[in-house]
């Protein structure tokens, strides 16, 4: 026995420790050699089918594979973002298909279930494999066992394998576009508002939307500022409106918003900047900047080591209208119309308002809606003197008098080039046959 002859309570305390720490140690040894790749077959070619579709279910329905990324931040794996069920599913397997050397390795899977799944049974899910040393693998399957036969599974394109030279400075994540969505008014000028501001790439995770915004939707394709990402997530699961569990048989909240907003994270990783999560109705409105690069220039000067900006929320009630900017072309188009719309529900002392975020994707590693579960810098909140949300939509204080909103033009401040810009689109899109 290591504690043999130690006699003080002291002493045996720390050679409990001590043999608590090499167990420890040991156990984690263990559990990393499982996890270690394994060849299984050789002088094999890959030949499993490619899967295309944003969303794959696997065998069984309880693990919905939406796209791998290679992430060597820590050590090298491939990241498989994903949706599982949280108690179901006990264990996965990366299957790899080496080209080079002919060599098949299976590699015991990490399952990580993010924290935020707010009592749903599926939630957004980390699906972590170490990869073989000696190859660097392009497509990778992903199987309940590390038994089968390769040719039988799908296989997935691991993104991020190759560095890129970031293309763009700001890429706005928006998930998910639902319930036929048909908001185009404020759509477009929302779209307008990012481009104003300095962005390049938006990013839209549609479930279905109007006829009419489709219409806008493949415009602003064609212009190389939207990338749209099916989301049919609801032909796979019974998804909620709602962000927590109602006990109503309903599997993923407010249509796997959250595994959207990571896979847009990784996705953008290696060629934006900086990602912006947010919904189509909100605006990150800078107060002392005239745009985002120079507001986020001097946010890091001032935090260095921050990579997570997180902007307080502020409710623009779409029922309190001013009639400045009461433009008539723009009145036949669905939607809201934000210029109008000037005066903010003040805040409630006993709610928090919700934050959205500008993160350096390249440092998270897992997010929320309205904040980062894992990254690896700091987070900042940023104050309201230098950038608040507009969000215009309806009112979460419907009772309070006119009076007690608070009138707020910061919007104002673009309006020409605004006005400019909206006349443009819907001259092209909306209005192109109405004369």
């Amino acid at each position: 026995m290591l504690c043999a002859g130690k006699k003080s309570y002291f002493a045996a305390a720390v050679c409990i420790m001590t043999v608590t720490s090499m167990l420890a140690v040991s156990y984690l040894k263990l559990q990393r050699l499982s996890h270690q790749p394994k060849v299984i077959q050789e002088g094999r070619r890959c030949r499993g089918k490619i899967a295309i579709s944003t969303i794959t279910a696997l065998e069984g329905n309880k693990t919905f594979i939406i796209s791998p990324y290679f992430d060597d931040r820590e050590s090298k794996v491939t990241r498989v973002i994903g949706i599982v069920h949280h108690e179901d599913v006990k264990q996965l397997y990366c299957w790899f298909c080496c080209q080079a050397n002919g060599k098949i390795y299976v590699s015991k899977a990490e399952i990580d279930v993010h924290s935020d799944r707010f009592g749903f049974p599926y939630g957004a899910t980390d699906i972590v494999c170490l990869e073989p040393k000696n190859c660097d693998p392009t497509h990778v399957s992903i199987h309940h066992s590390p038994y089968g036969n390769i040719d039988q599974l799908p296989r997935f394109e691991i993104k991020n394998r190759k560095p890129e030279t970031f293309s763009v400075d700001f890429t706005v994540c928006i998930s998910a576009m639902f319930g036929n969505y048909n908001n185009v008014l404020q759509f477009i000028q929302s779209m307008e508002m990012y481009k104003i501001l300095g962005v390049q790439k938006v990013v839209i995770y549609k479930n279905n939307c109007s006829h009419l915004m489709e219409k806008v939707l493949k415009f602003y394709i064609e212009e190389g500022t939207v990338e749209v990402i099916p989301w049919p997530i609801n032909s796979h699961l019974r998804v909620s409106y709602s962000w927590h569990f109602l006990q109503d048989g309903t599997h993923i909240g407010y249509y796997g918003q959250i595994t959207a907003l990571n896979d847009c994270i990784y996705r953008n990783m290696e060629r934006s900047k900086f990602v912006v999560l947010n919904d189509a109705d909100e605006i990150i409105l800078p107060l002392k900047h005239p745009d985002w690069k120079t507001m986020m220039n001097s946010l890091q000067k001032q935090n260095p080591g921050a990579s997570v900006f997180l902007f307080e929320n502020h409710i623009f009630p779409e029922t309190v209208f001013s009639h400045t900017f009461n433009i008539l072309s723009w009145n036949t188009v669905p939607g809201v119309n934000i210029l109008q719309h000037v005066y903010r529900e003040p805040d409630r002392k006993t709610v928090m308002n919700p934050r959205k975020m500008i993160v350096d994707p390249r440092k998270v590693i897992q997010t929320s809606v309205h904040s980062v579960l894992r990254a690896y810098g700091k987070s900042v909140y940023v104050p309201m003197d230098v950038a608040l949300i507009y969000h215009c939509r309806k009112g979460l204080q419907g009772n309070l008098p006119r009076e007690s909103l608070i009138r707020d033009t910061t919007l104002w401040r673009y309006n020409s080039s605004l006005i400019m810009n909206v006349n443009k689109v819907l001259s092209q899109t909306v209005l192109q046959n109405q004369n």
